[in-house]
Formats: C-alpha cells, structure tokens, sequence
C-alpha cells in the first residue's frame, strides 16, 4: 500500500444541537480541542501526507490552535454546507497538492482507529469508485408518523450507518460534487454525489467507537473511548 493521501476536514459548521459556547469541533477534550485530536489522529497515519482544514470565513477559534503552525496542516475558508466545504478543500489540493487521493473525515469524529483507516484504504484503492467507513444497523428500525407515533417498523437487512473517512479519488469527488451542487442536489455525505451518479461506493465495516460529537453526552462518551484507547496501545 503506496498510496499518499491528503484527508480534508470540514470544520465551519457550528455544531448548534451541542447547545455551547463555540462550535462542537473547538469544544475541549482531554486538554485538547476535538479538531485538534481529530486532526492528530489523521496525521499519525501513515498514509496520509497532508491535512486540509476548512473553516468558516469568521471563524475566531482555529487560529488560537497550534495547528496552525503544524507543517502538513492547511486550512481554507468553507462554506455554508458541508459540500461546500469539502470542494473549497478539494479546489486548494487540486491546485496545490496534486493528490490522486483524498479522505474526508468529519471534525467531530476524534475516535477514528488507525486500523480501520488502513483497511479504508486498503479496499478504496483497489476499487473503481472509492469507499466509505460504515456500521451495520443493529437496533430495530422505525419509521415515524403524524405526531412522532410509529408508521411501521423498517427491514435492517442490508442497513448501514454511514460514518467518516470516505475515500476517493480527488478529481472524480471534485467534478462530481461540483456537478451536484450546480445542479441543487442535497448531498449528506460524499457517497451520496457518487450515490447521485449512479456510482456503488464500496462500504468497509468499521468500529463501532467511531463516533461523530453531535449530543452533550457524546462529549464524555469520546473521552472514554480516548481514554480507554489510549491505555491500550
């Protein structure tokens, strides 16, 4: 596995269902920012030669980071929703950076495992589309109603959770989400441009642990993952 990939980060939203003072990715964590671990992580793989932050244009948090000094750390203004983030990401790395390959992987996603970003790799190179980190559905599934009642219960077979990093190439994601936005096309994730196009990203399984800072209780539940990883490595 020779492959050198830059992983670009979206990190201008402002996180508002975590009902702080700052946006979720600059909340503290162990001592450190959520985006500062998250970005921490990335660039302790092997494999990943650059990192690529996108940040709000009045962002006043990010430049307070040491980050910012970091020498395989870029950052560039986002945008009003994640697509627009990413491409703003993919426009500087195309120009810049000339990477075949690009990951991208959620701010608020701390608790990502080296392992399974080399088993991402490991399966996104070898395949025509590119490929995502994502769970099986365990909990029953329901479909809600008028009033929050249940409409019926929905078939798990075959459901997944979508999660961060996804992989691709850089020239494919950035023609295609460009293509999808002109269009007006709502894109919740990077698969779903190529969802768009007709195009069958390949789906890794990956853990359970990695997950996305969206709840006040997610915040303590990163920490014990940290925690708990940390001590065993």
């Amino acid at each position: 596995m020779t492959a050198m990939i830059t992983a670009i980060v979206p990190a201008a939203g402002i996180g508002s269902r975590m009902q702080a003072d700052r946006p979720k990715q600059y909340l503290s964590l162990l001592g450190k920012s959520v985006l500062e671990h998250t970005v921490d992580k990335l660039l302790r793989h092997p494999n990943i030669d650059q990192v690529v932050i996108a940040v709000s244009a009045e962002d006043p948090y990010y430049a307070q980071l040491s980050l910012t000094q970091h020498p395989r750390v870029t950052s560039v203004v986002g945008g009003g929703e994640r697509a627009d983030s990413v491409l703003s990401a993919l426009d500087y790395v195309h120009h810049h950076m000339h990477s075949e390959w690009v990951m991208v992987h959620d701010a608020a996603r701390p608790c990502v495992q080296l392992s399974d970003i080399t088993r991402l790799i490991e399966t996104a190179i070898s395949h025509e589309v590119g490929g995502i980190l994502a769970t099986p559905v365990r909990d029953t599934m329901k479909r809600s109603g008028p009033n929050n009642t249940i409409d019926h219960t929905v078939e798990r077979l075959a459901l997944w959770h979508a999660l961060t990093p996804q992989m691709f190439r850089c020239d494919a994601l950035f023609t295609i989400l460009s293509d999808a936005l002109q269009q007006g096309v709502t894109l919740t994730d990077e698969a779903s441009a190529f969802e768009w196009r007709g195009a069958q990203p390949a789906l890794v399984a990956g853990r359970s642990d990695n997950i996305k800072i969206t709840q006040p209780e997610d915040l303590a539940l990163a920490e014990f993952y940290l925690r708990r990883n940390k001590e065993s490595t």
